[in-house]
């Protein structure tokens, strides 16, 4: 009596979509070392930021150079209840032409496995005020105490003045003294009394200044020439206005040149106590950045994390089908932390050998090991070359998509497109429905 086929069992009729869920929960699973990792990304550039402040803090922090300011204090008369009151109130003008002529050298520090850029900066100030206007300002010329004028320059750490600052203020050298009349233009500075005259008066200044991160300017003159060279060749031209011409960036490092007039900033050229001004909101200058930040690279590859996995889990997942061998989801879980352990590797290597020699013996590490496993799994070479040459491929994709930063978006698209079209193409065939069946005879995908 030949025996009743038996039904097939609910298991047997879902074993795909349920193995399907799994190994999609497996994925979601995969998600935790990835945010570990992430999270260890963070922390290392957290460390990094410290060591440049600390190292920063014992050199000079970012520094921005404002004015030549000159504050003219006058007097003020009031009459109340029959008497005359005298008080003293401030003028403040600023320099019809003032040029800068500087040079910044930069200087890379090391501290532990941080790098650090410093800078020394050598810088000539030249340009002119014109004579006192009563008219405008409504003040009388004999009420002005042309004795008490000082002279301010303000500067934002002045550890990083290397030398004294001497002026030469119309053919007469003097020297800066700290700190800078009670006023509310320029808080941290330098000054100096000098003897204002009812001409034109012409100054220049020299001044050798230590910073880090940053140099900025104010285009306090009516009319304002900056003129900055340095032999760094990363620079990052930043603040209100960018150089008029492209700044010549080469090998030996860059050459830029700003030219701000009066008319695009928000403060005139002189005004009276009582009007207030922020004069560095205008300011402009140039970054030193470092040109191969490893750690923003490696949080980019950490994002991409969840896209590696997905697609190796799918590739076993269709292997696995097409193949007729079952794979334990423990396996699936192994494949998955050994992708999560290229970010450590990437991450402890690229502090000691760059980011690019990191990737690379990260990924030749990663891929060697999940191919031979795969091999020892499917037990078949051409399976596990042809794996082993897509997640060297995959590796390859998202290397150039770190270093394309502005076409990121654009390829990663185009590039998820076509892993999409290759995964439909593969799995047009498959008999979802049928594959159930255990008929040695049948071939998946007729």
């Amino acid at each position: 009596m030949q025996s009743q086929e038996q039904a097939p069992s609910f298991w047997e009729k879902n074993r795909i979509l349920i193995k399907g869920l799994l190994t999609g929960f497996l994925i979601l699973i995969m998600l935790i070392p990835a945010a570990i990792l992430d999270d260890l990304v963070i922390e290392r550039e957290n460390r990094q930021a410290e060591v440049i402040n600390e190292i920063s803090s014992k050199w000079a922090s970012e520094q921005t150079l404002r004015g030549p300011i000159l504050v003219v204090p006058y007097k003020v008369y009031s009459q109340k209840d029959g008497k005359t009151y005298e008080t003293i109130q401030q003028a403040y003008l600023l320099p019809e032409q003032l040029s800068i002529d500087g040079r910044m050298l930069p200087e890379v520090r090391h501290r532990s496995l941080y790098s650090v850029t410093l800078y020394r900066s050598d810088m000539n100030l030249t340009g002119k005020f014109l004579p006192f206007p009563f008219e405008q300002l409504q003040i009388p010329p004999e009420n002005v105490i042309w004795n008490d004028a000082r002279l301010m320059v303000g500067i934002d750490d002045a550890r990083g003045l290397e030398e004294e600052v001497i002026v030469n203020w119309s053919g007469q050298k003097k020297t800066f003294e700290a700190g800078v009349p009670d006023n509310k233009v320029i808080s941290d500075g330098l000054s100096l009394p000098i003897t204002l005259t009812q001409d034109s008066n012409t100054f220049s200044i020299n001044i050798k200044l230590k910073g880090s991160g940053y140099l900025y300017f104010t285009p306090v003159g009516k009319t304002t020439e900056v003129k900055l060279a340095s032999t760094w060749k990363s620079p990052a031209f930043d603040g209100q206005y960018l150089p008029v011409q492209t700044p010549d960036i080469n090998d030996s490092g860059f050459n830029a040149y700003w030219k701000v007039l009066q008319v695009s900033r928000s403060y005139p050229q002189f005004w009276k106590e009582g009007s207030t001004y922020e004069i560095e909101r205008s300011s402009f200058g140039v970054k030193l950045i470092q040109p191969a930040d490893g750690y923003a690279k490696t949080r980019r590859s950490v994002k991409y994390a969840i896209l590696f996995i997905a697609l190796t889990f799918v590739i076993f997942f269709f292997i696995e089908i097409l193949q007729r061998k079952q794979i334990h989801p423990l396996q699936y879980l192994l494949v998955g932390f050994a992708l999560c352990i290229f970010y450590a590797l990437l991450l402890s290597i690229s502090e000691y050998a760059g980011f690019n020699t990191a990737y690379l013996v990260a990924a030749l590490a990663t891929v060697a090991l999940i191919g031979l496993y795969a091999w020892s799994i499917f037990k078949q070479f051409k399976i596990a070359l042809g794996f082993t040459i897509a997640l060297g491929g995959l590796y390859t994709y998202i290397f150039v998509l770190i270093q394309l930063q502005d076409y990121a978006l654009l390829f990663g698209s185009i590039g998820l497109f076509v892993i999409l079209a290759i995964i439909m193409f593969f799995s047009r065939r498959i008999d979802w429905y049928g594959i159930h069946k255990n008929d040695p005879g049948k071939q998946i995908g007729q």
